[in-house]
C-alpha cells in the first residue's frame, strides 16, 4: 500500500492575493515580473499551483520581507491564509499557515489535519482566541 495521492491546489489570482494579504493588481505585477510562476487554466485566467504559492508565502515571510514590500500589518481573530509546512506526528501535527505577512504555526490533532486535507500549497484560516489557535480547512 503506497501513501494516499496529495491533492494538487491551483488558486487564481484573487484567490492568492487574498491569501497574501496584498490586491490582486500586485499579484500580477509579481507573476508579470517573474517573481512567481503563474499558468493560464483552461479558460485562460492565470493560476498559480499551491505549493509554489506556498514557497513564495515563506519567502515573503523572511525577517524584513514585509518592510522591504512597503505592506503594514494588523491583527485580527481569524487569519485566512495558505498552508506552507505540515509536520504529521503519531498523534499530533504541527501545521504552518502564512496568513498575509503573519506566519502562524499550530498543534492540531494527526487526524484533524489529515481530514482537513492540510498539506501545503492548501487554503486555511488560524482562528487566534485567546492563547488557542485553531486551523479551518479550505
Amino acid at each position: 500500500m503506497g501513501q494516499p495521492a496529495r491533492p494538487v491546489h491551483h488558486y487564481r489570482i484573487g484567490e492568492a492575493a487574498a491569501m497574501l494579504g496584498v490586491s490582486a493588481d500586485t499579484m500580477r505585477r509579481w507573476v508579470d515580473a517573474g517573481r512567481l510562476a503563474a499558468e493560464r487554466d483552461e479558460h485562460g485566467h492565470r493560476i498559480i499551483a499551491g505549493e509554489r504559492l506556498a514557497a513564495f508565502a515563506r519567502e515573503l515571510a523572511k525577517p524584513g520581507a514585509a518592510e522591504a514590500e512597503g505592506r503594514t500589518s494588523s491583527a485580527r481573530n481569524r487569519f485566512p491564509g495558505i498552508v506552507t509546512h505540515v509536520v504529521l506526528g503519531d498523534v499530533a501535527a504541527q501545521v504552518e499557515v502564512q496568513a498575509g505577512p503573519f506566519r502562524v504555526v499550530s498543534l492540531i490533532s494527526r487526524d484533524s489535519a489529515e481530514e482537513l486535507g492540510l498539506v501545503p500549497g492548501a487554503r486555511a484560516t488560524a482562528v487566534i482566541k485567546s492563547t488557542n489557535v485553531m486551523i479551518e480547512g479550505g
